[in-house]
């Protein structure tokens, strides 16, 4: 693995992701970092180390990026820039999911192989090459809101499609309404995807949500 310099803030221009916890405050604000000043840069710390180790001996393939502050309640701590993960009998690429926070690429990684690998050879008898994503980190709001999403600290991930070895290519956008085998398939990743992640959103939360699955850690287990 290499430590690639930091590079500027690219803001992805998505919407409608995120949600408010009960007290009113975005699930992001929940914790926030101590005060530092815009752009500061910090090394990895324990946690981080760890789950660097733990996520390379599942096979998967990443640059660590340097811990950094950019204001505003925007951070990229402990993150890194996830290309490929180890399915059950071949490895898959994943595509756009650059400072992504470490925890979540772990559990990201799980469901991607269990979840997700296995369910694409049950119902099609292809396996996984591709998952598609519109990213992760982006320094914005929850849509209709003045709150953080969980987005700005880089933890949540936004899926929106998956590319089989035989060519298929499921997208949420179609998929979801589409032909009885796409529904099967997109329905058994998404309830999976609840049972790894504390936030998962999909295309039955919402207009905003028609195109992709949004998925974070924190929540304590709201699935829509």
């Amino acid at each position: 693995m290499r430590l690639p310099a930091l590079v500027a803030v690219i803001v992805i221009g998505l919407t409608g992701c995120g949600r408010l916890v009960p007290d009113g405050r975005s699930q992001s604000q929940s914790q926030k970092p101590p005060p530092v000043r815009s752009g500061t840069v910090v090394s990895p710390n324990a946690d981080t180390r760890q789950c660097l180790a733990r996520l390379g001996a599942q096979g998967s393939q990443f640059d660590p990026v340097p811990d950094a502050y950019y204001g505003g309640g925007c951070s990229t701590l402990g993150t890194i820039n996830l290309t490929s993960l180890q399915g059950d009998e071949s490895r898959f690429s994943v595509s756009n999911l650059r400072k992504v926070s470490c925890p979540l690429a772990e559990a990201f990684a799980r469901w991607a192989r269990y979840g997700v690998d296995r369910a694409a050879r049950q119902e099609f008898g292809s396996p996984l090459a591709r998952i598609e994503t519109y990213g992760s980190y982006s320094c914005r709001n929850i849509a209709g809101s003045r709150k953080r999403s969980a987005h700005a600290q880089a933890q949540a991930i936004d899926i929106a499609a998956f590319v089989l070895a035989d060519g298929q290519r499921i997208t949420l956008l179609d998929g979801w309404n589409g032909t009885p085998r796409e529904r099967a398939f997109l329905r058994v990743v998404f309830k999976s995807a609840c049972k790894r992640f504390g936030t998962v959103l999909g295309p039955d939360y919402n207009a905003a949500h028609a195109n992709h699955f949004h998925v974070e850690l924190g929540g304590g287990g709201f699935c829509r």
